[in-house]
């Protein structure tokens, strides 16, 4: 009998194991439901500003625009369109499932390169940087902070290349030493909201933050120009649309432009880490033929829209983009209770998350563009702050006051149709994305335990609230 007793327990005790597994908490995914994301704000649909959705319209096309050499493609580049690392779920947003940048040694993009280890066609779209120069026997030089973008690609091979022949940044041996980490696309829609929030109106908001019993610190960045506010990138080292579309048409696609007016070297070959820089080849230089900046307004356009440059037609694309609107959540293929959305909302803000993660940020100040972006709630549930992540995250990246462990709480609307996570595009598990927000020296530690002590169906509503934004 008391064997029978035992067996019994036994049995029962490996059953309910058995079902709390079952039934642990699972990230529902991707929401591949229409929510109307990818929209410009109603009052340029409602064309408030007389042309305004025309500027819109356009700078919509420009993005989804595939350059070559003729108009400044390269002679490094990370892609050739700004739609191909901005296309989930719609143009503007993040990485797609498919990764353009896998066939370009195959589609004639990029002919005489290797696609680099780290980039396959269903991983994320990625950039690559090296934290620290390198040594002449190649191991990383400690003592001299790196950090610029490696780009991916080169002209090279191609008809429309010339004479040009690069060779692609040593990737592999990075990557032996550990010297190499990734970023990925961040998703820009609601950007004209964040751009429009005035400085005293982040500051107020961080002294709220600061008064907390969670252990959770943040500053905000700045601009080294006027000190004001920088708010874009994954560490919010840009200020301004603008300055981010910039930067990106020439570091990323190579394309010289009205804010960033030259070709660009590889940190290696313009940006320290040793004597005799040389920086790009001449006979890699103007390969359009048509001097510089390579991107230029057109005074010559009968119209307003189409006479601006195209790092004006992206920014104000990317301005006047709507936020990603919620919706309803799907888990292995039920649709989720309103009831499990509401408890987990509450749970976010419980145990911490909502700290950093603020649900708005403050509202936005008069706009001279469009009314939408006036006196505007900005639901973006981030602080627009950096905080320290702690060694599990840290690249090793400086930029501006963020340093190597420090980034940019990642604004979460539009989570539920977003793909890749954390910086790097690492996982696609909201689990995993949270379990890596601990690690020595993270000012999370304290908010992923309390996650962790949850029980298994609060942390089930906790996630389907977090795939419902």
């Amino acid at each position: 009998m008391i064997r029978i007793g035992r067996l019994s327990l036994v049995l029962s005790l490996a059953l309910l194991f058995v079902a709390a597994t079952a039934f642990a908490q699972t990230d529902p995914g991707l929401q591949s439901g229409a929510r109307g994301t990818g929209t410009a704000l109603s009052s340029v649909l409602a064309n408030d500003v007389p042309g305004i959705l025309t500027f819109f319209t356009d700078g919509q096309n420009r993005f989804q625009e595939v350059d070559a050499t003729a108009n400044g493609l390269g002679p490094r580049f990370n892609s050739n369109s700004c739609n191909s690392c901005h296309a989930q779920p719609a143009v503007g947003g993040s990485g797609a499932a498919v990764n353009p940048q896998a066939s370009f040694t195959s589609n004639g993009t990029a002919p005489k390169d290797t696609t680099p280890y780290f980039i396959t066609s269903t991983g994320p779209t990625r950039e690559a940087r090296f934290p620290f120069f390198f040594k002449t026997n190649g191991t990383p030089n400690y003592n001299a902070p790196n950090g610029g973008v490696e780009n991916l690609f080169t002209v090279s091979g191609r008809s429309d290349a010339g004479s040009c022949s690069l060779q692609q940044p040593s990737f592999a041996t990075a990557a032996l030493y550990n010297n190499i980490i990734f970023r990925i696309p961040t998703p820009t829609f609601g950007a004209g909201l964040i751009e429009n929030l005035d400085d005293s109106t982040l500051l107020a908001n961080t002294n709220v933050n600061l008064k907390n019993h969670f252990g959770v610190g943040g500053t905000l960045n700045h601009n080294g120009n006027d000190g004001t506010v920088t708010r874009f990138g994954w560490k919010a080292q840009n200020k301004s649309l603008a300055i981010f579309a910039g930067e990106a048409y020439n570091v990323e696609q190579g394309v010289s432009n009205l804010l960033f007016t030259q070709d660009r070297p590889l940190p290696g070959e313009d940006g320290g880490g040793g004597s005799g820089l040389t920086g790009l080849p001449s006979n890699c230089l103007n390969l359009g033929g048509k001097g510089y900046p390579e991107d230029t307004s057109n005074p010559g356009e009968a119209t307003a829209a189409a006479g601006l440059d195209d790092v004006s037609g992206f920014a104000n694309f990317m301005r006047l983009l709507a936020p990603p609107v919620p919706g309803g959540v799907v888990l292995n293929g039920q649709q989720v209770s309103q009831s499990s959305i509401s408890n987990g909302q509450s749970l976010f803000s419980s145990i911490g998350c909502a700290t950093c993660h603020n649900p708005t940020v403050g509202t936005t100040q008069q706009s001279n563009i469009t009314g939408s972006l006036s006196n505007a709630p900005v639901p973006a549930y981030s602080d627009i702050e950096i905080h320290h992540l702690g060694t599990l995250l840290a690249d090793n990246v400086s930029q501006g006051a963020a340093g190597g462990d420090q980034f940019r709480t990642a604004p979460l609307w539009g989570l539920g149709q977003r793909i890749f996570l954390l910086h790097d595009g690492r996982t696609t598990d909201l689990n995993t994305a949270i379990q890596d927000h601990s690690s020595n020296g993270s000012e999370a530690n304290t908010v992923e335990f309390n996650f962790k002590i949850l029980s298994t169906s609060q942390q089930q509503d906790l996630l389907n609230f977090l795939r419902s934004l």
